[in-house]
Protein backbone atom coordinates (compact mmCIF):
# COMPACT_ATOMS: atom_id res chain seq x y z
CA UNK A 1 0.00 0.00 0.00
CA UNK A 2 1.35 3.40 -0.99
CA UNK A 3 0.95 5.65 2.05
CA UNK A 4 2.53 8.73 0.43
CA UNK A 5 -0.76 10.06 -1.06
CA UNK A 6 -2.43 9.60 2.31
CA UNK A 7 0.34 11.55 4.07
CA UNK A 8 0.20 14.31 1.46
CA UNK A 9 -3.57 14.51 1.89
CA UNK A 10 -3.29 14.70 5.66
CA UNK A 11 -0.61 17.41 5.55
CA UNK A 12 -2.62 19.41 3.01
CA UNK A 13 -5.66 19.23 5.25
CA UNK A 14 -3.65 20.51 8.22
CA UNK A 15 -2.21 23.39 6.21
CA UNK A 16 -5.62 24.37 4.86
CA UNK A 17 -7.11 24.17 8.33
CA UNK A 18 -4.53 26.65 9.62
CA UNK A 19 -5.88 29.24 7.14
CA UNK A 20 -9.56 28.47 7.62
CA UNK A 21 -12.06 30.65 9.42
CA UNK A 22 -11.77 31.20 13.18
CA UNK A 23 -14.59 28.81 14.00
CA UNK A 24 -13.39 28.05 17.51
CA UNK A 25 -11.37 31.16 18.30
CA UNK A 26 -12.14 33.17 21.40
CA UNK A 27 -13.35 36.57 20.23
CA UNK A 28 -13.53 40.13 21.52
CA UNK A 29 -15.99 40.49 24.37
CA UNK A 30 -15.99 36.80 25.37
CA UNK A 31 -16.05 36.22 29.12
CA UNK A 32 -14.61 32.83 30.09
CA UNK A 33 -15.38 31.47 33.55
CA UNK A 34 -13.47 28.32 34.60
CA UNK A 35 -13.75 26.31 37.82
CA UNK A 36 -11.91 23.22 38.98
CA UNK A 37 -9.28 21.71 41.26
CA UNK A 38 -6.13 23.73 41.98
CA UNK A 39 -3.00 22.60 43.82
CA UNK A 40 -0.67 25.19 45.40
CA UNK A 41 2.81 23.78 45.94
CA UNK A 42 5.34 26.03 47.74
CA UNK A 43 9.06 25.76 47.09
CA UNK A 44 11.01 23.68 49.58
CA UNK A 45 12.79 26.58 51.28
CA UNK A 46 13.40 27.09 55.03
CA UNK A 47 12.09 30.02 57.06
CA UNK A 48 14.65 32.76 57.73
CA UNK A 49 16.42 32.14 61.03
CA UNK A 50 14.52 28.87 61.45
CA UNK A 51 16.98 27.14 59.12
CA UNK A 52 18.03 24.73 61.87
CA UNK A 53 14.41 23.57 62.14
CA UNK A 54 14.20 22.91 58.39
CA UNK A 55 10.76 24.55 58.44
CA UNK A 56 8.57 24.87 55.36
CA UNK A 57 5.00 24.86 54.01
CA UNK A 58 3.19 21.81 52.68
CA UNK A 59 1.01 21.55 49.56
CA UNK A 60 -2.75 22.11 49.52
CA UNK A 61 -5.63 21.66 47.09
CA UNK A 62 -8.72 23.84 46.83
CA UNK A 63 -11.46 25.00 44.45
CA UNK A 64 -9.92 27.31 41.86
CA UNK A 65 -11.75 29.86 39.74
CA UNK A 66 -10.35 31.81 36.80
CA UNK A 67 -11.82 34.55 34.65
CA UNK A 68 -10.65 35.72 31.25
CA UNK A 69 -12.18 38.72 29.50
CA UNK A 70 -11.17 38.89 25.84
CA UNK A 71 -10.10 42.44 24.93
CA UNK A 72 -9.72 41.22 21.33
CA UNK A 73 -8.89 37.90 19.65
CA UNK A 74 -5.34 37.85 21.03
CA UNK A 75 -5.38 39.66 24.38
CA UNK A 76 -7.36 39.12 27.55
CA UNK A 77 -7.49 40.29 31.15
CA UNK A 78 -7.26 37.33 33.52
CA UNK A 79 -7.90 36.71 37.22
CA UNK A 80 -7.06 33.70 39.39
CA UNK A 81 -9.05 33.19 42.58
CA UNK A 82 -9.58 30.25 44.94
CA UNK A 83 -11.09 29.18 48.21
CA UNK A 84 -8.59 29.73 51.08
CA UNK A 85 -5.55 27.45 50.99
CA UNK A 86 -4.63 25.78 54.29
CA UNK A 87 -0.95 24.83 54.54
CA UNK A 88 0.77 22.81 57.23
CA UNK A 89 3.92 24.37 58.66
CA UNK A 90 6.43 21.55 59.05
CA UNK A 91 9.79 21.12 60.74
CA UNK A 92 11.96 18.18 59.71
CA UNK A 93 8.84 16.52 58.32
CA UNK A 94 6.68 17.01 61.44
CA UNK A 95 3.75 19.43 61.61
CA UNK A 96 4.36 22.38 63.96
CA UNK A 97 1.54 24.65 62.85
CA UNK A 98 -0.59 25.85 59.95
CA UNK A 99 -1.57 28.96 58.05
CA UNK A 100 -4.25 29.95 55.58
CA UNK A 101 -3.66 32.17 52.56
CA UNK A 102 -5.39 33.66 49.56
CA UNK A 103 -3.31 34.47 46.43
CA UNK A 104 -5.48 36.44 43.95
CA UNK A 105 -3.50 36.97 40.75
CA UNK A 106 -4.20 39.45 37.95
CA UNK A 107 -2.72 38.81 34.51
CA UNK A 108 -2.56 40.12 30.98
CA UNK A 109 -3.01 37.04 28.80
CA UNK A 110 -1.85 36.53 25.22
CA UNK A 111 -3.64 34.05 22.94
CA UNK A 112 -1.46 33.34 19.84
CA UNK A 113 -2.80 33.60 16.30
CA UNK A 114 -5.68 31.21 16.01
CA UNK A 115 -6.95 28.83 13.38
CA UNK A 116 -9.95 26.52 13.42
CA UNK A 117 -8.28 24.23 15.96
CA UNK A 118 -10.19 23.56 19.15
CA UNK A 119 -6.91 23.88 21.09
CA UNK A 120 -6.32 27.43 22.39
CA UNK A 121 -2.98 27.91 24.20
CA UNK A 122 -2.27 31.16 26.04
CA UNK A 123 0.44 32.81 28.13
CA UNK A 124 0.16 35.45 30.83
CA UNK A 125 2.12 37.71 33.14
CA UNK A 126 0.86 39.88 35.95
CA UNK A 127 0.73 40.75 39.64
CA UNK A 128 -0.04 38.58 42.66
CA UNK A 129 -1.24 39.64 46.10
CA UNK A 130 -1.03 37.01 48.84
CA UNK A 131 -2.60 37.54 52.25
CA UNK A 132 -2.00 35.23 55.23
CA UNK A 133 -4.38 34.63 58.13
CA UNK A 134 -5.32 32.13 60.87
CA UNK A 135 -1.67 31.32 61.60
CA UNK A 136 -1.02 28.79 64.39
CA UNK A 137 2.20 27.26 65.69
CA UNK A 138 3.40 25.09 68.56
CA UNK A 139 6.46 27.39 68.71
CA UNK A 140 4.37 30.42 69.65
CA UNK A 141 2.57 33.29 67.93
CA UNK A 142 3.76 33.15 64.31
CA UNK A 143 2.71 35.73 61.72
CA UNK A 144 3.40 36.26 58.02
CA UNK A 145 3.21 39.63 56.28
CA UNK A 146 1.14 40.03 53.11
CA UNK A 147 3.08 39.84 49.86
CA UNK A 148 3.08 41.45 46.41
CA UNK A 149 4.94 39.78 43.57
CA UNK A 150 5.06 38.93 39.88
CA UNK A 151 3.33 35.89 38.39
CA UNK A 152 3.75 33.96 35.15
CA UNK A 153 1.01 31.84 33.64
CA UNK A 154 0.58 29.24 30.91
CA UNK A 155 -2.71 27.61 29.96
CA UNK A 156 -4.55 25.60 27.35
CA UNK A 157 -8.27 25.63 26.51
CA UNK A 158 -9.88 22.78 24.59
CA UNK A 159 -13.11 23.92 22.99
CA UNK A 160 -15.88 21.31 23.45
CA UNK A 161 -18.57 23.37 21.74
CA UNK A 162 -19.58 27.02 21.32
CA UNK A 163 -19.76 27.61 25.06
CA UNK A 164 -17.78 24.91 26.90
CA UNK A 165 -14.03 24.41 27.35
CA UNK A 166 -11.75 22.07 29.27
CA UNK A 167 -8.69 23.82 30.66
CA UNK A 168 -5.28 23.01 32.09
CA UNK A 169 -3.14 25.84 33.49
CA UNK A 170 0.04 26.49 35.47
CA UNK A 171 1.30 29.54 37.40
CA UNK A 172 4.63 30.38 39.01
CA UNK A 173 4.09 33.02 41.67
CA UNK A 174 6.65 35.18 43.46
CA UNK A 175 5.58 35.14 47.13
CA UNK A 176 8.16 36.58 49.52
CA UNK A 177 7.07 37.43 53.05
CA UNK A 178 8.60 38.32 56.40
CA UNK A 179 7.80 36.18 59.43
CA UNK A 180 7.64 37.02 63.13
CA UNK A 181 7.54 34.65 66.10
CA UNK A 182 6.18 36.04 69.36
CA UNK A 183 6.70 39.52 67.91
CA UNK A 184 10.37 38.97 66.99
CA UNK A 185 11.55 39.08 63.39
CA UNK A 186 12.72 35.65 62.22
CA UNK A 187 13.58 36.67 58.66
CA UNK A 188 12.27 36.31 55.14
CA UNK A 189 10.26 33.42 53.78
CA UNK A 190 10.50 32.66 50.04
CA UNK A 191 7.42 30.57 49.31
CA UNK A 192 7.39 31.06 45.50
CA UNK A 193 4.72 28.41 44.80
CA UNK A 194 3.73 26.62 41.63
CA UNK A 195 -0.02 26.34 41.05
CA UNK A 196 -1.56 23.61 38.88
CA UNK A 197 -5.22 23.64 37.84
CA UNK A 198 -7.61 21.43 35.86
CA UNK A 199 -11.00 22.97 35.16
CA UNK A 200 -14.18 23.17 33.13
CA UNK A 201 -15.12 26.53 31.64
CA UNK A 202 -18.14 28.32 30.19
CA UNK A 203 -17.95 31.10 27.61
CA UNK A 204 -20.52 33.87 27.96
Amino acid sequence: MNVRPILYSALTSLVLASFSTHLYAHKEGDFILRAGAISLQPEEQPFGTLDTLNAGLGNNEQLGITFSYMLNENWAFGLLAATPFKHDITSNGAKIGETKLLPPTFSLEFFPAKASSKWQPYFGAGLNYTTFFSEESTLGDIKFEDSFGLALEMGLDYRINDHMVVNASIWNIDVDTDATLNGADIGGVNIDPWAYMISIGYIF
